[in-house]
């Protein structure tokens, strides 16, 4: 659901040669998950548990590695993911949270930081965006406006990071990401916002496009940490799911933080009743 790593990731298939791989893995992905979005409800929920079960997986195997206790644990957290399906939307959120908070109880003799940061890291932003969409009147345009800001805050920094070059903006965390990349993001971001609310007939335009360049920054952060993350353990990437971008964690790293910040922005302005509007009337 997120974009490509705005051009600062590890670059997994060489130079802009493997910019027809990430663009073929997105046009697959990308309606999918507008599609999801448009119809709610049980249906963005399954790919929110779908999402959220191959993320548990990834980070296990990357804190913890393959074993017996991990295959058990995909199992349950499949069942979790049915039983979702034929519950409360925010059933789901919670039970990933139950997931991965399992799964630091079976390895809890070591790395406990990462074990108990995965899971408010893993659940946290499932539930926002559980709770954006399940908005019966903007729910499901600030799940796209959120989509828009990620995505286009990616490719903006895609093409800023690879064009310009520059300084580096956290070189012991991530040795390729840019000062130019991370403008270009916040630029993106607020370009997203921008073309959203002016579909939508939202007002002040202003507001917006300020909120979609702080998410475009954000959606940067939630990319350090998982760099992060992946140094700490000596990882190339979260999993090799997805041609030219890697695992699904790789994927969604920034619209995680992302998600997670417009939900706190919506709470803040407008309380539990209208989380969506809160993030996008201002």
């Amino acid at each position: 659901m997120n974009g490509a790593g705005a051009g600062e990731k590890t670059n997994r298939s060489g130079g802009w040669g493997g910019l027809g791989v990430r663009a073929g893995a997105a046009a697959v992905m990308v309606p999918v998950a507008i599609l999801a979005a448009w119809a709610g409800g049980v249906w963005f929920s399954l790919l929110a548990g779908i999402v959220g079960l191959l993320m548990a997986h990834e980070w296990c195997a990357m804190v913890h590695g393959g074993s017996l206790r991990q295959f058990i644990l995909h199992g349950l957290a499949c069942l979790v993911v049915v039983f979702a399906v034929f519950s409360s939307s925010v059933i789901l959120p919670l039970a990933v949270i139950a997931v991965v908070w399992l799964c630091s109880l079976l390895h809890a003799e070591r790395r406990s930081f990462w074990q108990v940061a995965g899971v408010p890291y893993l659940a946290l932003p499932l539930l926002a965006l559980v709770v954006l969409r399940s908005d019966p009147v903007w729910g499901f345009t600030a799940v796209l406006s959120l989509f828009a800001m990620v995505w286009l805050a990616d490719t903006l920094a895609y093409f800023a990071g690879r064009s310009l070059g520059g300084p580096k903006l956290w070189p012991s965390v991530s040795p390729s990401k840019t000062w130019s990349g991370f403008f270009g993001a916040v630029a993106g971001g607020a370009t997203g916002g921008a073309l959203v609310a002016y579909l939508a007939g939202i007002s002040p335009l202003v507001a917006v496009v300020l909120a979609g360049a702080a998410i475009g920054g954000l959606e940067q952060g939630g990319d350090l940490f998982e760099s992060a993350a992946k140094r700490y353990f000596n990882v190339k990437d979260s999993g090799a799911i997805i041609p030219g971008h890697g695992g699904v964690l790789d994927r969604v790293d920034g619209l995680m933080a992302a998600a997670l910040a417009a939900c706190l922005i919506g709470l803040w302005r407008a309380g539990a009743g209208s989380v969506a509007g809160g993030f996008l009337i201002w």
